[in-house]
């Protein structure tokens, strides 16, 4: 496969972007006094780009599959995370949902980019 910018990469972009949203999100009072969960919804966010990222600067179509693979468990701990923050208050429905959405949207960008890796080998 050819390597290109990680920047360039639908993916990392979609990713990252979710990243920053989440960073915003978290913003918020309730959260603010609940640092844990914070802290850990934040690091899942940014672990989704930033695996895609070095995953692409490896020397390896398979060490790049792993590390997309990484990005797909950090995105069901975000939503593990954001569920919890949920349930407890700390968000609401509907931004729940939309994130979710987003999630999910990037798994599904995720797994493709996996298959079409895995076909070029």
């Amino acid at each position: 496969m050819s390597k290109s910018n990680f920047k360039e990469l639908k993916v990392w972009q979609e990713a990252k972007q979710l990243a920053v949203e989440i960073y915003k999100l978290t913003n918020n009072e309730e959260l603010n006094k609940d640092y844990g969960l914070k802290d850990q919804i934040q690091r899942s966010a940014v672990s989704i780009a930033s695996n895609v990222a070095e995953g692409c600067e490896r020397d390896s179509d398979k060490e790049f599959i792993r590390f997309l693979n990484i990005s797909k468990g950090s995105l069901a701990e975000l939503i593990t995370q954001l569920e919890i923050a949920y349930e407890v208050g700390y968000i609401t429905k509907a931004e729940l949902l939309n994130c979710e959405d987003k999630c999910s949207n990037i798994g599904r960008m995720l797994g493709a980019f996996i298959r079409t890796i895995s076909k070029t080998k």
